[in-house]
């Protein structure tokens, strides 16, 4: 546990697997120093469930309003209209999560671009950030948010290679960083390359339920994520980047805080 509060960027709370102890989880996270969270909005309906939740906890809990990829097949532009009504709202911090992807394909892909470029124009007229997700599609998700400009950018759970991250980062844009990188498995890569991720760049998440840091003393009995282990993500990203975690706990919620605007 850290002594600085420190910020999960990505929590999917409103997930059924938190159904039967949602304000449990909370409590835990803010016993264990993280807060504020963002809820993930992903569909219109979470993206509401999100909203509605995160304003009883004033301060503590904020969220993004978006659809992913997974759902862009049951978007329409009233969707879009429901999504600016949402970003009005003082917790809505961000638009998304959105993005493509290309290694589900849960959405037809001509379908998921169509409702990207609608996501990217709505945050770049709110003057919003954007919350994003790409998986085995970033020729197609890089040339939609160059031709809109796009500065204002989080690429949430990056797991990509070093040409990838070079071409975030150069394009402005934050990285949010996963226990992926806890994985001895998956994310040896990680450990490389978050320190080429400049601190007021780099922001940490859980993404619970999913992606339970591997590595845990611990493990939960139901193999959920939750928000209180960040403090665990937090020391594996300090060992890899070679600094004390309280001066990395420091740093990404302040890029956070600035991010958000919270």
């Amino acid at each position: 546990m850290t002594n600085h509060p420190i910020v999960d960027i990505g929590v999917n709370l409103m997930h059924r697997n938190f159904h039967q102890d949602r304000d449990e989880v909370v409590a835990r996270a803010i016993a264990s120093n993280v807060a504020p969270l963002i809820l993930t909005g992903t569909s219109l309906r979470n993206s509401v469930d999100a909203a509605r939740y995160s304003a009883r906890y004033r301060g503590q809990l904020y969220a993004t309003a978006g659809i992913h990829p997974h759902d862009a097949k049951s978007c329409t532009l009233e969707t879009i209209a429901k999504l600016k009504e949402l970003a009005a709202l003082p917790q809505v911090v961000a638009i998304g999560e959105c993005g493509l992807d290309y290694n589900r394909d849960f959405s037809p892909r001509d379908v998921q671009r169509r409702w990207f470029a609608e996501q990217v124009r709505l945050a770049t007229e709110l003057n919003m950030p954007l919350f994003l997700h790409e998986r085995e599609a970033f020729p197609d998700f890089v040339a939609i948010l160059k031709e809109h400009a796009v500065k204002q950018a989080v690429v949430h759970c990056f797991t990509g290679n070093r040409s990838e991250l070079e071409a975030y980062l150069e394009m402005g844009f934050h990285i949010g960083i996963t226990g992926w990188i806890c994985d001895e498995r998956r994310g040896r890569h990680l450990k490389e390359l978050v320190r080429l991720i400049p601190l007021d760049r780099l922001m940490i998440e859980t993404d619970a339920p999913f992606l339970t840091p591997r590595d845990l003393k611990e493990k939960p009995a139901n193999g959920r994520n939750e928000p209180a282990f960040l403090p665990h993500i937090l020391q594996a990203v300090a060992r890899c980047v070679g600094r004390p975690a309280e001066e990395v706990a420091k740093a990404t919620t302040k890029t956070a805080a600035a991010f958000f605007g919270i």
